[in-house]
């Protein structure tokens, strides 16, 4: 393990913050590594090369399966209906966490300690919140989109392609604001217990009041709040479907044809929602721990676990979109080539639109 001596940027950001007093930087880290390098590795050698592998796999399949979505959405964006623009967004941050952000702590792992400084460590930290609200986010206008059109038909008659950008910027703008007001002065990005990534620095929560406030509002309208929207929305889609499935049986083919399509997108829906909450309620509940619990009752090793599966969410969502790409395109083998072909790319549009009849 290095010594502060032994790193010259822990070294100069201690001489450059010894004139700064209570500003330093090292007041804001867990008190169990104040007085060590925070971005030396806590884990072995083995663990962070196992760790650095398994982080490259997922980069590098997010990376190609967000792009063949992304490149799919091109090829007609001036096509695409509302619900397929939120779900190209969707691939967006999936694809920008991958490319901006998974190097950096890639890198890390497999050079046993961050190496990219404070500076390194707040962008590190900024693209992580950034994407990962912005998915979320994302995900919640979705489940919504989804409820309205289900529960209250009137939505689909009004519901425009200039609404879906509308709350495109929405939902830029609001991940935007969360994620650059730690680095306003309110909060701040730190070093994980583990020391080879950063996060939100969870610990604020406990030097100040001011500290436990600011993660307080962070988890109600970063996680709380969006998670209860899409919780609500599902619940009562399959409260819905339960009760209207029965009135669908009298109707002709083709709006029973309509109804399993909605049904088959909206499963696609849950499914990108709970791969990505199952993801990231492990992390989540263990900051939550670490701010207002004790911190140092969960041991290092174990609280890179949560981190690494929490990673792994933006690589789910391409292997849903395919899986069931698959499954729709082998119920027509049936049919020519000609018109499998048809099918599968007129499947592959179904599943990007997660909400179109």
């Amino acid at each position: 393990m290095a010594t502060h001596g032994q790193d010259p940027a822990w070294g100069s950001h201690r001489g450059h913050c010894s004139s700064c007093g209570s500003s330093s930087q090292d007041e804001y880290l867990p008190h169990y590594i104040r007085d060590e390098d925070p971005f030396t590795s806590k884990l072995s050698k083995e663990a962070d090369i196992a760790a650095g592998f398994y982080l490259t796999i997922v980069g590098v399949l997010s990376t190609l399966g967000n792009g063949y979505v992304i490149f799919l959405s091109a090829r007609q964006k001036k096509k695409l209906k509302p619900a397929e623009i939120m779900t190209v967004n969707l691939a967006v941050c999936d694809f920008g966490i991958s490319v901006s952000g998974k190097p950096f702590t890639i890198i890390s792992f497999f050079s046993h300690r961050w190496i990219f400084g404070w500076i390194g460590c707040r962008w590190y930290g900024w693209v992580g919140f950034f994407f990962g609200c912005g998915s979320l986010i994302t995900m919640m206008t979705v489940s919504l989109d989804r409820y309205l059109k289900i529960c209250h038909l009137s939505y689909g008659t009004w519901l425009k392609r200039h609404h879906a950008f509308m709350c495109l910027v929405a939902i830029w703008v609001y991940a935007s604001f969360w994620a650059t007001m730690p680095l306003t002065g309110v909060g701040n990005y730190a070093p994980e217990p583990f020391g080879t990534s950063c996060t939100l620095d969870w610990w604020l929560a406990q030097s100040s009041v001011a500290g436990q406030a600011f993660i307080l509002n962070i988890l109600f309208f970063c996680l709380v709040f969006p998670t209860a929207v899409i919780v609500f929305s599902y619940v009562k889609i399959i409260l819905k479907v339960k009760s209207s499935s029965k009135e669908v049986a009298h109707f002709d083919t083709r709006i029973q044809n309509s109804h399993q399509l909605e049904m088959k997108l909206t499963k696609v829906a849950v499914l990108i929602c709970a791969g990505f909450l199952i993801a990231w309620i492990p992390y989540a509940v263990v900051s939550v721990w670490s701010a207002f619990g004790h911190p140092d009752s969960v041991p290092i090793p174990l609280s890179v676990v949560p981190t690494l599966f929490a990673k792994s969410a933006a690589m789910y969502n391409p292997i849903i979109y395919q899986l069931i790409n698959c499954k729709s395109a082998c119920c027509q083998a049936h049919g020519s080539k000609a018109l499998q072909k048809k099918s599968t790319l007129q499947n592959t549009r179904y599943i990007l639109e997660v909400g179109q009849p």
